[in-house]
């Protein structure tokens, strides 16, 4: 399965959540935001929104302020 990860090609054996492939890849920090195919996912959804091939994904920090 082929993905993008922040415009990076990646290649992944087996389907992942979004959760599990962040913690693979050790990137599963406070303060993210997510993005699949230019959609944002909730936090609360990582851990059962599975990855699919194509996705491009843009993992972010997210910034407060005014």
């Amino acid at each position: 399965m082929k993905i993008t990860l922040n415009d990076q090609p990646l290649e992944l054996e087996q389907p992942l959540s979004i959760g599990a492939l962040l913690e693979r890849l050790e990137r599963h920090q406070p303060g993210c935001a997510l993005a699949i195919n230019q959609v944002i996912i909730p936090r609360n959804d990582w851990a059962t929104r599975q990855v699919q091939d194509g996705d491009d994904i843009l993992l972010f920090q997210a910034i407060a302020g005014g």
